[in-house]
């Protein structure tokens, strides 16, 4: 099941079945100078089904939206074997309730996805990287609001901070005579805090924290103008509990950590991160080194909708065949 089943460019929409990868579907659409504007960990390997079971999103989101604004219809297996269709193939569709919505981090614990029909963007051919260096990533708290508040339109944002060097790093699409306007602007927003042109390699240190030896690896959600301070207050308690800290920030408030260290430290501060965000985010584990595998909470605090989540679960799957005790909460 890893076919490009239709792509109907002139509508600019997609079928794609669930164990298509990432790359696969790419070289597809590239051939009418399309995307599905959705940039994935591991594209070479990650399979469509597999991104959407476990929402992942990367920095595109700020200009594109997430996997749920990039999805316009699926079609699933449901638990007892029953094949239902949700959404369709046309961009305004209103018919029907957008169950697709409800399967995108769902890790399988609903229904098994088939296939997925996608909104469409044209490709980013004409794009550059710009990045600050500052010595922590609170100082740019103030310059990434005047940032968003512009009248630029930056495809994606991120903040990278490491030991006492953070780096705020700026990607803009736009016709090749206005990338020199558009450099002259963000310098003019960052002052005297100098902005030099990057290799879009910048990109790829999201995934480069994974591999990371003997890292653990969180997915922390914070409200987007907490971003940078959150990093900085980060990058201070690592190095008050002699623990290494690497992290990778989008502006729309999702931040990828990488923490290495001895295992009580880490415990402690995985628990002073999870108190810091409380109700207002969360902290999930993505990755584990073997000799925490059983020692790591990987969900953290059961959400406030946990009930809602049990019930949903009870009504898609009674008998608990699909992913049982995968999702928070042990659904």
């Amino acid at each position: 099941m890893n076919a490009v089943r239709e792509h109907a460019w002139q509508d600019m929409t997609c079928t794609v079945e669930a164990g298509c990868t990432w790359n696969q579907l790419r070289a597809k659409l590239a051939i009418h100078n399309q995307m599905v504007a959705v940039d994935v960990l591991w594209p070479g390997r990650a399979s469509v089904g597999g991104t959407i079971a476990v929402n992942d999103s990367g920095a595109f989101r700020l200009k594109y939206g997430g996997l749920r604004d990039s999805i316009i219809g699926m079609t699933l297996v449901l638990a007892d074997g029953t094949i239902a269709k949700t959404g369709g193939k046309v961009v305004k569709n209103v018919a029907g309730y957008d169950l697709h919505k409800l399967m995108i981090g769902s890790y399988g614990t609903l229904a098994v996805i088939a296939d997925v029909n996608f909104r469409l963007h044209p490709i980013e051919q004409h794009a550059q990287t710009w990045t600050a260096s500052a010595t922590e990533a609170a100082s740019f708290a103030e310059l990434l609001r005047a940032l968003l508040d512009s009248q630029l339109t930056p495809s994606s944002i991120q903040i990278r901070s490491s030991g006492e060097k953070a780096h705020l790093d700026i990607r803009i699409a736009t016709l090749p005579e206005c990338m020199a306007d558009c450099g002259e602007h963000i310098q003019g927003i960052f002052g005297e805090l100098r902005v030099e042109s990057s290799e879009s390699e910048v990109w790829q240190a999201r995934q480069q924290l994974f591999e990371l030896p003997d890292a653990l690896v969180l997915k922390v959600s914070v409200l987007p103008s907490r971003v940078a301070t959150f990093c900085s207050e980060l990058q201070r308690r690592a190095m008050t509990e002699k623990l290494e800290v690497e992290s990778v920030a989008q502006a729309t408030g999702l931040i990828t950590v990488a923490l290495r260290g001895p295992y009580p430290h880490l415990m402690e501060l995985l628990q002073q991160i999870r108190d810091q965000v409380g109700g207002g985010g969360s902290v999930v584990a993505l990755q584990v080194p073997d000799s925490l595998r059983h020692e790591v909470d990987v969900w953290g605090p059961a959400p406030g909708a946990l009930a809602l989540m049990r019930e949903i679960k009870l009504r898609f799957d009674p008998h608990r065949v699909l992913n049982p005790g995968r999702f928070v909460g042990g659904i």
